[in-house]
Parts: C-alpha cells; structure tokens; sequence
C-alpha cells in the first residue's frame, strides 16, 4: 500500500495563542515524497489557514 495516513497542522494558530486545528489527510507515498500543505478552514480563527503535515 503506497497511501499513508497522514496529519495536517495550521501553522498560524499558535502565533496568535489560539488552540490548533488539525485535520487527517492521506497521501501517496511514491508520487510525493515531500511533506503536504493544504489550506485548511481553522474553526478557532474563524477563516481559512495554511496547514502543513506533521509526524
């Protein structure tokens, strides 16, 4: 199976002291071997964010 499960982050809510906003994505691990970033909605700061993949 080449599709891992993977975490995504929002980068900005620890900045602003808000709680982070995480989400559950998967990716193919032979086709993208670098890490996901995908705007996300981050419910605490009421507008959509860039979330990255954490391990």
């Amino acid at each position: 199976m080449a599709r891992e499960v993977i975490t995504l982050e929002c980068t900005e809510a620890k900045a602003e002291g808000k709680p982070v906003s995480r989400y559950l994505s998967s990716r193919n691990k032979r086709t993208q071997t670098e890490r996901v970033e995908k705007k996300k909605y981050n419910r605490h700061l009421r507008r959509h964010t860039l979330h990255r993949e954490i391990k």
